[in-house]
């Protein structure tokens, strides 16, 4: 899952470049990072991103944790009240980073046992988690997309093969994009998350092309873009919040404040 982004920037993309365009800079003082330039004769696959791509992933995570909460509070009271302080259960999802090791590239593992043990803590029965689970996990599907995220998939996916990669638990089926995709890797069920080039070198592989021949397109300048760059792919940095780029020499190779202006760059 991504870091958590400050508002999408609203200004538009007329130039479709890293100089140009204001959602490159964070602030008056930031330079603007230079982009690469996109080769758009080598593109024979699109990959791209999920969560802060498509659609923002902490409004969901929120709601599905109001979700639980309100769930909790019928079925297991005395966590309910346990939980009751804002952010208590994804602080001991957090906590679970740490004392559970073997599910670290596991978000539903994660949350799964942080529920099983608020609930132990509790008093409540601990095989609750799997239902609460559920709850959250339902109400996590219920993406609110990016006013750009459909039109810009059924585009892509009408001219090139499309492979998800995210280190997050969404499916693209539950969520009913799946239409829109040749396959979908996440970090739990390949073994290994972004910037990791070997999940990327996956999902070309899944795309049937090679390395060279993908665009990813993603929101994290360091878990999609380095991790792609190294994988060897070209980079659209989807940059809806103006932060500046800080993993130079590394460049993406076009920056866009939205998907509809790379679309544009393609066609």
């Amino acid at each position: 899952m991504n870091t958590p982004h400050s508002p999408r920037c609203e200004a538009p993309d007329h130039s479709l470049t890293g100089g140009d365009n204001p959602c490159n800079a964070k602030g008056p003082d930031a330079d603007p990072v230079a982009d690469l330039g996109l080769d758009v004769s080598r593109i024979r696959a699109i990959t791209i991103d999920l969560d802060d791509t498509l659609w923002p992933i902490w409004p969901i995570i929120a709601r599905a944790e109001n979700a639980l909460q309100a769930w909790l509070t019928q079925h297991a009271p005395a966590t309910a009240a346990l939980c009751a302080a804002p952010g208590t259960l994804r602080e001991l999802r957090n906590q679970m980073n740490i004392t559970r090791p073997d599910l670290a590239h596991d978000m539903s593992g994660l949350r799964r046992e942080s529920i099983r043990l608020v609930l132990q803590r509790a008093g409540d029965d601990p095989s609750l988690a799997e239902p609460a689970f559920e709850v959250f996990f339902a109400e996590r599907h219920r993406v609110d997309l990016f006013d750009d995220a459909l039109p810009a998939l059924e585009w892509l996916s009408g001219r090139y093969p499309v492979v998800a990669v995210s280190n997050g638990n969404a499916d693209v089926d539950r969520v009913g994009i799946g239409a829109h995709f040749t396959a979908s890797l996440n970090a739990h069920g390949f073994g290994a998350p972004k910037p990791h080039p070997s999940i990327f070198l996956a999902a070309a592989q899944a795309a049937g092309v090679e390395a060279s021949q993908v665009l990813h397109v993603g929101d994290d300048a360091h878990l999609d873009g380095v991790g792609a760059l190294n994988a060897g792919m070209q980079l659209a940095w989807v940059n809806r919040a103006g932060h500046a780029w800080e993993h130079a020499p590394l460049a993406p190779h076009i920056t866009v404040s939205e998907l509809l202006a790379l679309c544009r760059a393609l066609g």
